[in-house]
C-alpha cells in the first residue's frame, strides 16, 4: 500500500472522482433527484472551495516555499498563517468542496458517495505521508503546530 503513498497528485485525483461521479451519474438516471437551487448552490460551494485553494497557495508563494504535493521534502518551512490558521491542508479542503459543488450540480446520491473516499484516499495516501515529512524535518515545530490546528477543519 505504501506504493500509493504521495504518487498521484490530488489535482488527478479530483479530476478522476469528478469523471467517476459524473458517470456514475449518468449510468443510473433513475436516481436522480431535483434540487431547488441547484446552480446557484452548486457554484457557491465550488466558488468557495476554489478561494480556500488559492488562500493556500497564496500562503505558500508568500512563505516561499513549495506547493508540489509531491515533494513536502522540499518544503522549506511550515506555513501558519492565513487559512493555515484554520486548517493544516486548505487546498486538499478546496478540492473536497469543488467536488461537493460537483455532486450539488449532478443531483444525484452516487456522486456524494465518492466523497468519503476523497477524504479517506487523502488522508491515508497523501496527508499522513506528508505529515511524517514535515514532523521528521521541522520536528517540535511542525508537532506543536498539529497539535493546534486541525487537519481539514
Amino acid at each position: 500500500m505504501n506504493a500509493l503513498e504521495l504518487k498521484i497528485p490530488p489535482l488527478a485525483l479530483v479530476l478522476v472522482l469528478a469523471g467517476a461521479m459524473w458517470f456514475a451519474a449518468k449510468a443510473f438516471l433513475a436516481l436522480a433527484f431535483s434540487l431547488p437551487w441547484r446552480d446557484g448552490l452548486a457554484a457557491t460551494v465550488s466558488g468557495f472551495g476554489i478561494l480556500v485553494i488559492l488562500a493556500g497557495l497564496y500562503e505558500f508563494q508568500k512563505a516561499k516555499t513549495t506547493f508540489n504535493p509531491m515533494t513536502p521534502d522540499a518544503t522549506s518551512s511550515v506555513v501558519m498563517s492565513g487559512i493555515y490558521r484554520v486548517s493544516r491542508n486548505p487546498m486538499y479542503l478546496g478540492f473536497l468542496l469543488v467536488l461537493i459543488g460537483w455532486a450539488i450540480w449532478l443531483s444525484h446520491p452516487l456522486p456524494f458517495l465518492f466523497l468519503p473516499v476523497f477524504v479517506a484516499y487523502m488522508n491515508r495516501f497523501q496527508v499522513l505521508p506528508e505529515e511524517r515529512v514535515l514532523s521528521a524535518k521541522f520536528g517540535e515545530d511542525y508537532d506543536r503546530y498539529k497539535q493546534t490546528v486541525r487537519r481539514w477543519l
